[in-house]
């Protein structure tokens, strides 16, 4: 900033000095403020931050928000949407514009809230949070049930006494969140995250009554949805009425119209489950007597067919009885055969025995000690040793002559 001399002081500023001055001022005097309009020129930068314009009928201002608080935006800005903003008033000098700072951005109006709705809606979609595989059966009989809601109001007294009446002996835990306006989603989602870590938790239901969309808001949060996904218990969801419909209701493993039918749903009547046992038990006997019946006939069946074990085992002794009068029989018979047989044998071995022949006068010549049998005189010589066996008795002889 330069100063000129004539008539008096004059300051001359530089474009960086008075561009710094402005920014000054308009910082000091805007230091947050509300703003309402349309957007337009919507740009989301590689880098994650937003850079739109905000307008009305009769003016526009530049907007950015930087990526750190576009991540918690519950929609994804468009142009023309009609947007209520949180922010600061600067000036960016590079150009020496003045434009909004953003920290806080929401949809206004129902249109727009209807708009968010449907944009997570489908991106959550696309993710699989909606899948019909991967929703967990609710247990028939749950031991313990987690009631995620106001602990004020009819809700949770109309879901306690129907539960009450249905099975007197349930464990109901209580978890207390607000189920509206601000804050609400954040306690919904660490209550979900706690019933979680509680023992013997068998089903979780978040619950709330009817009310307009704005009332219902919480339940359209993208870390309610996140932590219905994320439950490792089985979830309910029970918002509104019959006709509402929320993101919790698209991602829980089951949705109920109402609190109140999802009390109905959850857990079977305690008189219904003993009648059926009854029923079962009844039955039960019914078929076991039946069986007896079938089997007592089927032992009687057998025993008009089966004779008496005495008169059989006398039968039977009898047969075995004419069986060893045939064996022995046939023994006999068997025995006379082979003595005859051994009888013609015998006399046919006595007739050709060398004893018969030597008992008529013959004798047996042996050398003397080879025991060969002598039978040409040629084969002997002068002196050689004889054995000579007759009938009765033997001789060692000595050859003196022999001659043929």
């Amino acid at each position: 900033m330069n100063r000129l001399e004539g008539s008096g002081p004059v300051f001359v500023y530089t474009v960086s000095d008075l561009t710094r001055e402005i920014r000054d001022i308009l910082e000091s005097n805007f230091p947050s403020i509300w703003v309402e309009g349309e957007i337009s020129n919507c740009h989301l930068h590689s880098s994650g931050h937003l850079y739109f314009t905000l307008k009305d009928d009769r003016a526009q201002i530049r907007a950015v928000m930087f990526r750190s608080q576009v991540q918690y935006l519950s929609f994804v800005p468009e142009d023309g949407m009609h947007v209520l903003c949180l922010g600061r008033l600067g000036v960016y000098e590079a150009r020496g514009e003045y434009q909004l700072y953003l920290d806080f951005m929401e949809p206004r109006g129902v249109g727009a809230l209807l708009l968010a709705f449907e944009q997570l809606k489908a991106r959550l979609a696309r993710e699989g949070l909606f899948d019909q595989e991967r929703k967990r059966r609710i247990p028939f009989l749950p031991r313990v049930v987690g009631i995620v809601t106001s602990p004020t109001g009819a809700v949770i007294r109309d879901m306690l006494q129907i539960l009450g009446r249905r099975f007197p002996n349930l464990q109901v835990l209580v978890r207390p969140v607000k189920v509206q306006g601000e804050g609400a989603a954040e306690e919904i989602s660490q209550a979900i995250e706690d019933l979680n870590q509680w023992p013997g938790v068998d089903v979780i239901v978040v619950a709330r009554g009817g009310g307009s969309l704005e009332d219902l808001w919480a339940f359209n949060e993208e870390k309610v949805a996140r932590a219905i996904a994320a439950s490792k218990v089985p979830v309910v969801s029970a918002v509104g009425h019959e006709v509402d419909y929320t993101i919790a209701d698209f991602v829980a493993d089951l949705r109920a119209p109402t609190p109140s039918a999802a009390a109905e749903l959850i857990v079977p009547l305690k008189a219904d489950l003993e009648r059926a046992i009854l029923d079962l038990r009844t039955r039960l006997l019914h078929a076991m007597e039946k069986n007896l019946k079938d089997r007592r006939a089927h032992i009687s069946n057998f025993m008009g067919r089966l004779q008496d074990p005495r008169r059989r085992v006398r039968q039977e002794r009898l047969l075995l009885d004419e069986l060893l009068s045939s064996l022995q029989r046939a023994i006999k018979a068997e025995l006379k055969l082979k003595r005859s047989l051994l009888e013609q044998r015998a006399a046919v071995l006595e007739t050709l025995s060398p004893l018969k022949i030597l008992g008529r006068g013959y004798s047996i010549v042996r050398r003397h000690p080879q025991r060969e049998i002598i039978r040409e005189a040629s084969s002997l010589s002068k002196g050689d040793l004889l054995d000579i066996t007759f009938h009765r008795g033997t001789a060692l002889c000595t050859v003196e002559s022999a001659s043929e």
